[in-house]
């Protein structure tokens, strides 16, 4: 069971207390990952797991922890906080704003889920081709004209991270991108999330690589309401996701990117991304021992692939083992 309030007051903060790529070709030296597509993405990314034991002593002052920090944590910001009490066990500059990249698109499912209507059909725009022809982002290459339901394009969105699947939503929920992205902000606001900024539904750097931004804080916050949508964890727990052709539309298969789902055992989702400002980022939610963790790294090295979601093994592993020797 989730803590009913993710609310406290944390250094200042208003804060929730509490693969491979996929489905498509991806162009070479891509750029900008909405969850996947990026040069050095080849074949399975393993997780060194640390042991459980392992205590840095050295993290900096900034950090928020209840006994020691997790071991060889690279990422810039992070966050982990226990689901069920509300516990911050550990924290890294969790004041600071940052690029979030694909992450992005949990605020995109989050407005979307809320409006409701999932089994209407949206029709893809023509305007999808030149948008992710610009840049040069993650697709499922959909086919304008073609339609399918909300639904299926929120499962394409959220388990490949694809660019033309949140530009489809945006578009047909806005109406248009820009009324679309004035409610994810909207929403921002009404949740408190006051370090955060959206300016594209997908994370790719329009019309900046920063101009899109939030904290650990806002993002911890935001992955725990997303999580209590059973629409929403029921798609970013997910490996692969298939829609057969129709009239309607021709197949699409797509595969989530997120490294954790394939090799750290009890994840339960959420969200990739990476771009070359962002670095790689991930929310992720992981159960053992019906304890459910849930936190957040920004920032983790561009040099490898599954760089975000070794982090997130790390801190997951250290949380995990303090409370089981709490």
């Amino acid at each position: 069971m989730r803590h009913p309030a993710l609310r406290l007051m944390i250094s200042g903060i208003a804060l929730a207390v509490a693969g491979t790529a996929a489905g498509c070709s991806a162009a070479p030296g891509l750029a900008y990952d909405q969850g996947v597509a990026h040069p050095e993405a080849s074949g399975s990314a393993a997780i060194a797991m640390v042991p459980a034991s392992a205590r840095d002593k050295t993290e900096d002052a900034t950090s928020l922890s209840v006994a020691g920090t997790p071991q060889g944590v690279k990422a810039k910001e992070g966050m982990l906080v226990d689901a069920a009490t509300g516990q911050v066990l550990w924290s890294r500059n969790v004041n600071t704003t940052a690029p979030i990249a694909s992450i992005t698109k949990v605020m995109t499912a989050l407005v979307i889920i809320q409006a409701g209507n999932l089994n209407q059909e949206v029709t893809v725009p023509k305007e999808v081709t030149a948008y992710v022809a610009k840049y040069a982002a993650n697709a499922a290459g959909l086919v304008p004209g073609q339609q399918f339901t909300v639904d299926e394009l929120l499962h394409i969105m959220l388990v490949m991270s694809a660019a033309d699947a949140a530009y489809t939503l945006a578009n047909a929920y806005g109406p248009g991108l820009t009324g679309f992205i004035a409610k994810m902000n909207a929403e921002a606001a009404r949740l408190g999330l006051t370090g955060t900024r959206f300016t594209s539904p997908d994370g790719l750097p329009y019309p900046s690589e920063t101009s899109t931004y939030s904290t650990s804080a806002d993002l911890v916050r935001l992955g725990e309401l997303a999580m209590t949508y059973p629409e929403f964890s029921s798609i970013v727990k997910l490996h692969t996701y298939s829609v057969p052709a129709t009239v309607d539309h021709n197949a699409v298969s797509v595969t989530s990117d997120n490294a954790l789902l394939a090799t750290y055992p009890g994840t339960v989702g959420i969200k990739t991304g990476f771009t070359n400002a962002a670095g790689h980022t991930l929310l992720f939610e992981a159960v053992r021992d019906g304890r459910t963790l849930l936190g957040v790294v920004l920032g983790s090295p561009i040099t490898g692939f599954a760089s975000a979601a070794q982090d997130a093994a790390k801190i997951l592993n250290w949380g995990f083992a303090l409370q089981a020797s709490g």
